[in-house]
């Protein structure tokens, strides 16, 4: 599911196409491009449900919380999220590119991708998919796309 996910970020989102294509249109690109249905629904179903994270009726959850929290995370967390995807979410938290609201729905997407190994590179990947469909989060997608991308210059010492 999860190169689904990349397929389509990296074919519709982040190379700016013609979002608005419709269901049965992706499916069948999908398909022909080598991938299997039920793991297409799976993708397609991960990206509607991070749509509707946005709905704060529905997932008050997510913006009732103060600036100054500390995240504990469950055994199954800990379990996907290893220490350093950890340190990387608390990492982005300070410096801006993830509130409290964004973290969560970063968490709450990791844990649906139903993966055995998840690695800090696709948390990376994660987090930039939930910054860009979540409004007024433009300057930490790039932000994150610049920690992503640029490769440092000279000597890091």
């Amino acid at each position: 599911m999860f190169d689904i996910l990349m397929y389509l970020f990296e074919n519709y989102i982040h190379s700016e196409a013609d979002i608005m294509v419709d269901h049965d249109t992706l499916t069948d690109e999908l398909t022909r491009a080598g991938f299997h249905q039920d793991e297409i629904y799976k993708a397609l179903s991960w990206l509607e449900k991070l749509a509707a994270l946005q709905d704060t009726e529905t997932y008050p959850c997510l913006t009732k919380v103060g600036s100054k929290t500390f995240r504990i995370y469950t055994d199954e967390e800990k379990r996907i999220l290893d220490k350093e995807c950890r340190g990387f979410i608390m990492f982005l938290e300070q410096i801006n590119v993830l509130d409290v609201m964004t973290r969560e729905m970063v968490i709450d997407r990791v844990l649906e991708l139903d993966t055995k190994y998840f690695a800090l590179d696709d948390l990376k990947w994660v987090i930039l998919m939930v910054l860009f469909n979540v409004p007024g989060k433009e300057t930490a997608y790039s932000q994150m796309e610049d920690l992503i991308f640029d490769e440092p210059e000279g000597p890091l010492h």
